[in-house]
């Protein structure tokens, strides 16, 4: 413990960036997270730690886990928690703090791991837990599940996130230069830090000038990842005083964060001097949703390292020596021979068909054009998409091709488990013409094979609901070649026939539409029977350029080094 201790004094020496997340995905047997943000949230921290930033980061303990995900033999989601033990991957340190919940104190412990890179950077996560003696048996559960609950559940997890991070961190001993808010799940640290800064009252002439707000601004960076409404968290504000208490007069709290209920993005938005969204559409359908708030783009990126499978980290070793901690290598694709990149991915395919054949039984064949789709099963996602017409899907792709899908709904997205039941009866339906799978549980592991390891990797959403979309980034790191509507980074990284293809008309909309699934899915079947399977089958030399195009245009600049340079330039040393 003593040298636990050590080690914190000397990371309070220097000034930090505080990076609060709900959730964190570091590696596959620590089940912090759920998906596309938390994995996200990882890859910012491992870059973090490889570029040596002076970062920390906040998150909750989740010792239940997001679920793990059972699929019947008709595709019926079965939901199970997923219990694992801090203590074999962390330490827990002797610090406690509380806060406020329904009038009562909770306490709250924390437990340390440190994200190290081979550079001899570092960055410690956070991990905050109310599982701790003294506290009642409800409170004790509420670090329990990610996204767990009712809205009261979710209310005290934010409480614990923001307010207590904010309080853990200074118990610590840290100073912070910037707290960086990734979602406004963590919006009530803006609260924490106005009581804070708070000015004595004595000194003002107006009460709403005790809220020191420009300090708390100059302290605070807002990243929203989301043009869903959905996505953006409200409470009613009956529940916020029965729950939180008034930490803040209600009227200044409403003044903040909304009139007629909390929306945490707003409090995020309104407390934060730099804001931004996740690609540039992104940020331009956010102001649209946000009207009068500057929201700046940085795009997204994939750790690299991390998302490169074990072939493709080979031949780029080989050939671009240091490519992991300096992507900018990648254009540098050329020097790799065409043979040696195929071959690389032959292995990759061949390792996610043995995956494929040991949970599931079917044998793939590996000069078939493999489709691969996998991301949570909602609505707007349209995983369904291509089977608007399943007659013309047949007569396409008869033994042309095999597609593989994975991804969980959300316990309570009744609609996104009718998606999963419609998939697994269209993929009975297709047997004989089609093989095709629905890999269980999907995760961090599942999902290096599958981005490796098939040929196409699709994304079909409505636009423009796709914030960015980092599962096409990680793909183009091991030279898959995307096939997707144009929303999100694909705007940014796509060329016709260069880097991959398109689908569906360009990206104009900066308003939710609905009307785009006929147009669209006739797009995709044009392609897939004109374009994408020729090339496929009849020019492996031009195939083979479009991957290295992939790797030398899109993984070169889609990577979180280059996200988190322009995060320190632009939002943590103003």
């Amino acid at each position: 413990m003593n040298s636990l201790l050590d080690e914190l004094l000397k990371l309070t020496k220097e000034p930090k960036i505080a990076y609060f997340s709900m959730e964190i995905g570091i590696q596959n047997d620590i089940p912090t997270y759920s998906g596309g943000l938390g994995v996200l949230a990882g890859d910012t921290i491992k870059s973090g730690a490889d570029l040596k930033l002076p970062m920390i980061a906040v998150t909750l303990i989740s010792k239940k886990g997001y679920f793990r995900q059972e699929l019947d033999r008709k595709g019926k989601q079965i939901v199970h928690p997923v219990f694992w033990d801090p203590s074999m991957y962390m330490a827990l340190l002797p610090t406690k703090i509380t806060v406020q919940i329904e009038g009562r104190d909770v306490a709250l412990q924390v437990w340390q791991y440190n994200v190290k890179s081979l550079t001899g950077g570092s960055v410690p996560i956070f991990f905050l837990d109310t599982d701790v003696e003294g506290n009642t048996p409800e409170d004790r559960e509420i670090t329990s599940y990610l996204y767990g609950g009712d809205l009261a559940y979710r209310l005290k997890q934010e409480i614990v996130l923001g307010i207590g991070g904010v309080r853990m961190l200074h118990e610590l001993g840290f100073e912070i230069k910037k707290y960086h808010m990734n979602e406004g799940h963590s919006s009530l640290l803006t609260i924490e830090l106005l009581n804070m800064y708070k000015r004595p009252i004595e000194d003002v002439w107006d009460e709403k000038l005790v809220w020191d707000v420009d300090k708390v601004k100059d302290l605070c960076v807002f990243t929203t990842h989301t043009p869903v409404e959905a996505g953006h968290d409200k409470f009613p504000y009956d529940l916020v005083e029965m729950i939180m208490g008034e930490q803040i007069p209600l009227n200044v709290l409403k003044e903040l964060g909304g009139r007629n209920h909390l929306n945490m993005t707003l409090l995020g938005l309104n407390l934060s001097e730099y804001i931004n969204g996740v690609a540039k559409k992104h940020s331009e359908v956010s102001r649209n949703m946000f009207p009068g708030y500057e929201i700046n783009a940085i795009t997204n990126g994939v750790h690299s390292y991390t998302w490169t499978c074990e072939s493709f980290k080979k031949i780029y070793d080989k050939y671009l020596p240091g490519w992991a901690n300096e992507p900018e290598l990648f254009v540098r694709i050329g020097r790799i021979p065409d043979e040696e990149i195929w071959d690389a991915h032959i292995e990759a395919k061949k390792n996610l068909f043995n995956y494929i054949k040991g949970e599931t039984g079917v044998e793939f064949n590996i000069n078939t054009l493999t489709i691969g789709f996998a991301r949570r099963a909602t609505a707007y996602k349209r995983a369904d998409l291509l089977f608007s017409d399943i007659d013309r899907l047949e007569r396409i792709g008869d033994e042309k091709l095999q597609i593989v899908y994975a991804g969980k709904a959300h316990p309570k997205d009744e609609t996104g488990k009718k998606l999963i039941e419609k998939i697994f009866s269209i993929k009975e339906r297709l047997n004989d013409k089609i093989k095709m799978v629905y890999l269980n549980n999907y995760d961090m592991d599942i999902a290096l094979k599958l981005v490796s390891g098939v040929d196409v990797w699709l994304n079909t959403p409505l636009r423009p609901r796709e914030a960015s979309g980092t599962s096409g980034m990680k793909a183009a790191h091991n030279g898959v070649l995307n096939f997707s509507v144009l929303d999100g980074w694909w705007i940014e990284g796509h060329i016709e026939g260069f880097t991959g293809w398109s689908i569906g008309p360009n990206p104009t909309e900066e308003i939710l539409d609905d009307t785009m699934d006929t147009r669209d899915a006739d797009d995709l079947y044009k392609k897939l029977e004109y374009v994408i399977i020729p090339i496929f089958y009849t020019n492996r030399h031009l195939w083979v350029r479009m991957m290295q195009n992939a790797i030398g245009k899109n993984a070169y600049y889609f990577n979180s080094h280059r996200m988190m340079r322009r995060y320190v330039t632009e939002a943590y040393i103003r």
